[in-house]
């Protein structure tokens, strides 16, 4: 490109976005006040209902996505809940689970045979336990963040991934998603935010649908009864 290519592409530029005269302190404020609005976009009426709407829709766009659903009414439900799931889908009855305090404090060995270790996978793992940080009625999705007790390894390495979703924690939109995220330590984002919907998937080659392509072949939700006694 030439000198004077150049010069037009910046005149152009400069004659779009007008003669501001700010200067670097008062445009990194304007940035800072913009950022701090966060305005909301327009939120879809469908996700706007009470929670006995928001629980129905999410249940039935999860299942669209070949996501499978469990109720379970009390965390000292889980156990049978897990059990229930290995033994129908002929899995070994063994656990890796991340290591937050909803999980660790079930009464796991009230399943005899059931082997729940806790912390993140190599790999080796057949089926991993996470709890979801929030649910997205408006498209099945569950929200996962990074952290010492939830490790993204779980997200992705074993064939079958079962998540708990306390009621307490579904929401209708990203944004109320973000919402929270973003009252997370301070207003410090988590270093990994997995959204998942449904099983991993992929038709890319030749057309065919694929599962497991890049992660779990199966995601499996327990959706948990906790607004009596909601934990974050």
């Amino acid at each position: 490109m030439t000198s004077a290519g150049r010069s037009k592409i910046f005149e152009n530029i400069r004659k779009s976005i007008g003669n501001n005269t700010d200067s670097a302190s008062d445009r990194l404020a304007m940035a800072d006040r913009r950022i701090a609005a966060r305005d909301p976009n327009t939120v879809p009426a469908r996700a706007a209902g009470g929670p006995d709407a928001l629980l129905a829709l999410f249940i039935v766009e999860a299942e669209q996505v070949d996501a499978t659903i469990a109720r379970v009414a009390a965390a000292a439900d889980l156990p049978g809940a897990v059990v229930a799931y290995l033994s129908a889908n002929a899995l070994p009855l063994r656990l890796r689970a991340a290591p937050q305090a909803l999980l660790e404090n079930v009464p796991w060995s009230q399943q005899v045979g059931l082997d729940v270790t806790f912390g993140p996978t190599a790999g080796d793992d057949g089926a991993a336990l996470s709890v979801a940080f929030r649910g997205i009625a408006e498209t099945g999705t569950l929200a996962l963040h990074s952290g010492p007790d939830g490790p993204t390894t779980l997200n992705f390495l074993p064939d079958h991934h079962l998540v708990v979703l306390p009621v307490s924690r579904l929401v209708g939109t990203y944004e109320a998603a973000w919402s929270a995220l973003r009252g997370i330590g301070n207003q410090t984002m988590p270093r990994t935010v997995n959204w998942i919907t449904g099983p991993s998937r992929s038709a890319d080659i030749d057309q065919t649908l694929l599962m497991g392509a890049h992660g779990p072949r199966s995601l499996h939700i327990l959706i948990l009864d906790d607004q009596k006694d909601a934990q974050e």
